[in-house]
C-alpha cells in the first residue's frame, strides 16, 4: 500500500483520531499476517499435572508447600512470580488499549486477538507453578491481590503514538524476561513453557513494530518525538508489584533482565529495524529527538559498561569463594 505523503507531523494536523484512521489498513494487513503465521497452542499440555498435589485448607490430605518442592533457581522463582503478575493484569491492558485504539474495525479486532492470546500466558504460568510447587502459592496469591487492587495506567495513554511506540519495545521485553527466565530456571519443563509464550510475544512485537514503521512514514517528527520519550523513560509494566525494585535488582544480577540485555535485545534491534539513526527529512523537533535519542543511547550504553564490570566482578568472587 501507499500512505499518504506526509511532511505535515503537527499537532495540529495529526490528531489521534486522524492517525487512527490512517493506520487502519495498516493494522488490517498485519493483523493478517499475524493471523496466518500465529498458531494456536493449549496451555494444559505444558503443565506437568501428573507432579501435582493437594494444597492444605479444603483437603484433609493436603500438603504445605515448602521451598525443597521447587525444581526451579532461586532467580527462577523470582523472575516467574515478577513475569505471572504482569501477565495478571491483562483486564487494566484491555481497557487501556480498547479505549485508546477502538473495538471497531481492525483495530478492534486486534485488541481482542491480542487479549486473548496474551491470557494464555497467565493461564498457563499459574498451572505450571501450582502443579509443580515451584513458588509459594499463598504468597503469589497475596501479591496477585495487592497487585491487581492497585490496578494499571500506562505511562502512555495520553498519546497513540506513544502508546504504539512502547508496545513495540514492551512486547520485545516481555519476549525477552520469559525466555531468559526459562534459560534460567533450571527446569526444561519450564524452559519449554516459557519459550512457547516468548514465541508469542515476539509476533506481537513485530506487529507494533511495523505499525510504528508506517506511523514514521506518515508524521515522522511525532513519532520520532514519541520514540524518544519512551525509550528516555521506559518502565516494564510489572513496576507496580509489590518488591518489584528488589526483584527487578536480583533478576539483573541473575541476568534475566538487565541494563546491557535491555540496550542489546530490546532497544537495538527494534531501532535497527526502523533505522531510526537515519531517518531524515526531520523538521526542528524531529532533529532535537533523534540527537537526544542518540545521546541517551550511547549513555545507557555506558551504564550497561559498568553494569557487566561489575558483574563481572562479583562473578569473580563467588569463583574465588566456591574454589577456596
Amino acid at each position: 500500500m501507499t500512505l499518504t505523503p506526509a511532511h505535515i507531523g503537527s499537532p495540529s494536523v495529526w490528531t489521534d483520531a486522524r492517525l487512527l484512521y490512517a493506520l487502519e489498513e495498516v493494522v488490517e494487513e498485519e493483523l493478517n499476517r499475524h493471523l496466518k503465521v500465529a498458531k494456536d497452542w493449549m496451555p494444559h499440555e505444558y503443565v506437568p499435572w501428573s507432579d501435582g498435589r493437594n494444597f492444605p485448607g479444603f483437603f484433609e490430605d493436603g500438603e504445605a508447600w515448602d521451598k525443597e518442592q521447587s525444581k526451579v533457581t532461586e532467580v527462577g522463582r523470582i523472575a516467574l512470580v515478577v513475569n505471572l503478575l504482569t501477565e495478571d493484569n491483562l483486564p487494566s491492558y484491555h481497557h487501556e488499549i480498547a479505549s485508546l485504539f477502538g473495538r471497531d474495525g481492525a483495530w478492534g479486532t486486534w485488541v481482542h486477538r491480542w487479549t486473548a492470546e496474551e491470557g494464555r500466558h497467565g493461564i498457563v504460568m499459574r498451572d505450571y507453578l501450582l502443579a509443580s510447587r515451584a513458588v509459594d502459592p499463598d504468597k503469589l496469591e497475596q501479591f496477585r491481590m495487592a497487585h491487581m487492587s492497585e490496578g494499571f495506567e500506562s505511562d502512555n495513554r495520553h498519546s497513540m503514538l506513544h502508546s504504539v511506540a512502547y508496545v513495540a519495545f514492551q512486547e520485545l521485553a516481555t519476549r525477552i524476561s520469559h525466555r531468559n527466565t526459562g534459560h534460567q530456571s533450571g527446569d526444561p519443563v519450564c524452559d519449554r513453557m516459557l519459550a512457547r509464550i516468548a514465541t508469542d510475544e515476539n509476533l506481537h512485537m513485530v506487529f507494533y513494530r511495523n505499525l510504528l514503521k508506517a506511523a514514521f512514514e506518515l508524521a515522522p517528527d511525532l513519532t520520532m518525538q514519541a520514540v524518544r520519550d519512551v525509550v528516555v523513560n521506559f518502565r516494564m509494566p510489572g513496576h507496580g508489584i509489590p518488591g518489584f525494585e528488589r526483584a527487578a535488582a536480583q533478576m539483573a544480577i541473575g541476568e534475566v533482565y538487565n541494563m546491557r540485555i535491555h540496550h542489546d535485545d530490546v532497544l537495538q534491534p527494534v531501532l535497527r529495524f526502523l533505522k531510526i539513526m537515519e531517518i531524515d527529512g526531520l523538521g526542528p523537533e524531529g532533529l532535537k529527538a533523534q540527537e537526544e535519542l542518540g545521546l541517551f543511547l550511547g549513555g545507557l550504553d555506558a551504564e550497561a559498561r559498568k553494569f557487566d564490570e561489575k558483574l563481572a566482578a562479583r562473578k569473580a568472587r563467588m569463583a574465588a569463594r566456591a574454589a577456596g
